[in-house]
């Protein structure tokens, strides 16, 4: 299935489920989306459903079959693409009417893009029998998005046999996942997200379809999701010797985003993109040189010439003049939105009660937590079933979950194999310990505290989509969400159109309340998280956490005054917004200093002193 770039856009990987089935839902209409293939219950539970929904033959893989999780993954994947290639040739046989999915596909594309230019034209056309023509060319352009997969690097168990024997490392989560994806029929992208895993990296290579043909072209391609452009160079090197190209680097702010947030040392987005700006090219040349070597020395198709590398960029876009700002001044291929379509039902697979929880809730719901069993602070907010659920429980005595996947087991405090700390037997088995070490009533109550936040992320996370989907799988459902803080500035249920037209800029669906630019936004997340930073480590920081923490707070003054430089290149904004914009810049870097002097003594030594161009 021939594939584009259709729209200026893309919708990223959110959690397990919201984005499963995302492709069927919109890839007929050109635009791309990532599903997170990490769950391989989920995978054959929604393949199931979908296969009857649409009369396909569905053959159950059971657990504990041979390989059955990258089988599952597999058999989705291609469920999947085989139900968009039906959808998109349904489609391009429809006529140009009001109300047709073929009108849709072209009614939601950019103004100005060729393709929109195209049929604008055919709507202009008097002659019928021009028209007519016009119209089948169009027809012959109508491509899918891309069913682009996501593999969340650092969730990597090692499995075990029905009888308890430790299986091989291929058959660990995340290469079990990969080769669900690599024996797959898609043609598509597959995401690395949350850090550098080795083992992982490495076993691309197993697989011929990573590599390019006798024509330079590569069905399955690598995409780096990054929050720096030193990773990018680091895990950009270690796949190029393997001879893996990687076609885009997909930055993302560490803190303005949902899910799982990977902060940086200070180092905000702005000054981010504009070294890939500055460096992408030199990167890709570097990388070149590389993956041709590793590729001739494989005696496999080396590159002829340099291969286009995308460089996109998400986490926190909010309106149409931050979008077309940073194609217009960093040069990025693309964009993400990922929260805001949490609020459209056509999109996101999610329970309708969570999505009106969601469609009501304000900038001080949004939170980011501890409740992730990975110790990786994650964005939620208050009130969630899953919460609701979490609070019975420890209101019964009872806390912690029954950790039915077992996912994201990792702890060997208490036991031989890794166990969750969100799991029902590592808080009892916590819980005794801190009750034995006789501490102080105060600090008992904060430790406890600690281990009994963790939240099933593996089984919640799913939930919502199976409450959706109406669908059981024998235990209580109980929906969690982890939507990034910029949900706080769209409030009601959308349809595709109104979502994908407050993009293009055609009208905006903001909820009215003030909303800072997406750099600032960011700013102030990055401020308050290094306050809990050194909070962390009061009263006796060692000199490594000192040092870190100016570092950090060199860094977040850095970026200050490269934005105090941009503000007059935001041309799409007008001098009020500008205004205010440095106000607001102003006010952060004295709330920077006030909370570095307020620590100054705990903190000891001389602070760095502040360049004069942030003042």
């Amino acid at each position: 299935m021939t594939q584009s770039y259709v729209h200026s856009f893309h919708i990223p990987v959110m959690g397990t489920a919201f984005t499963i089935d995302t492709p069927i839902r919109v890839a007929r209409f050109g635009i791309s989306s990532v599903m997170s293939i990490g769950d391989d219950e989920l995978c054959e539970v929604m393949r199931k459903f979908h296969a009857e929904s649409v009369g396909m033959a569905y053959e159950p893989i059971k657990k504990w079959e041979p390989d059955y999780r990258a089988r599952r993954i597999t058999s989705y994947l291609n469920l999947v693409h085989d139900i968009v290639q039906i959808q998109i040739e349904r489609l391009k046989n429809e006529a140009f009417e009001p109300g047709t999915e073929l009108t849709q596909y072209f009614e939601l594309l950019r103004e100005g893009t060729p393709l929109r230019s195209a049929y604008d034209q055919m709507l202009a056309e008097q002659d019928p029998n021009r028209k007519i023509k016009l119209q089948n060319e169009l027809r012959e352009q109508v491509v899918p998005g891309y069913l682009d997969v996501n593999i969340m690097t650092k969730i990597d168990r090692l499995n075990y046999t029905k009888y308890g024997e430790l299986l091989p490392e291929e058959f660990s989560d995340a290469l079990s996942a990969l080769r669900g994806f690599a024996e797959s029929k898609l043609e598509a992208s597959i995401v690395f997200s949350a850090g550098f895993n080795r083992r992982l990296y490495a076993y691309v290579e197993h697989f011929a379809d990573f590599f390019p043909d006798e024509k330079g072209h590569v069905k399955k391609k690598v995409i780096l999701k990054v929050s720096d452009f030193r990773s990018s160079q680091t895990q950009g090197k270690f796949l190029a010797k393997k001879g893996i190209w990687v076609h885009e680097h997909r930055i993302e702010s560490g803190l303005n985003c949902g899910g799982h947030a990977f902060a940086t040392d200070g180092f905000l987005l702005g000054p981010i993109l504009d070294e890939f700006r500055k460096h992408r090219e030199q990167l890709s040349n570097e990388l070149l040189i590389i993956c041709n070597k590793a590729l001739s020395d494989k005696q496999k198709v080396t590159y002829p010439n340099l291969p286009y590398t995308r460089v996109t960029v998400q986490g926190g876009i909010g309106t149409y003049s931050e979008d077309r700002f940073l194609f217009e001044h960093y040069g990025v291929d693309g964009t993400g939105w990922a929260t805001p379509f949490l609020l459209v039902p056509e999109v996101t697979n999610l329970d309708y009660p969570t999505r009106l929880q969601l469609a009501a809730t304000s900038r001080d719901d949004l939170y980011l937590s501890g409740i992730s069993p990975l110790g990786v602070p994650f964005n939620t907010f208050l009130g969630s079933q899953s919460e609701q659920q979490k609070l019975a429980r420890i209101a019964e005595g009872n806390p912690g979950s029954p950790c039915p996947k077992m996912y994201l087991v990792s702890n060997t405090e208490f036991t031989s194999k890794p166990i969750c700390t969100a799991s029902a037997v590592y808080q009892k088995k916590k819980i005794e310990q801190l009750k034995s070490l006789m501490l102080a009533p105060d600090v008992y109550q904060a430790e406890f505290q600690k281990v009994v936040d963790k939240a099933c992320l593996c089984e919640d996370l799913a939930a919502g989509a199976l409450i959706n989907c109406n669908l059981e799988n024998g235990r209580p459902l109980k929906s969690a969400v982890c939507p990034g803080p910029n949900l706080a500035y769209f409030s009601r249920i959308m349809t595709l159109s109104e979502m994908v037209g407050h993009i293009y800029g055609r009208w905006s669906v903001l909820n009215g309340a003030y909303r800072p630019n997406m750099f600032i936004a960011e700013l102030k997340m990055y401020i308050d998280y290094l306050q809990n930073e050194i909070l962390k480590v009061l009263p006796t920081p060692t000199e490594k956490q000192v040092k870190y923490l100016l570092e950090f707070k060199s860094n977040l003054v850095d970026g200050i005054v490269y934005y105090k430089g941009l503000i007059p290149q935001l041309v799409r904004e007008t001098k009020n917004y500008q205004e205010t914009m440095a106000e607001e810049l102003n006010g952060l870097f004295n709330e920077l200093e006030t909370l570095m002097n307020k620590y100054r003594p705990e903190l000891a030594g001389e602070l760095p002193s502040v360049a004069a161009g942030a003042k």
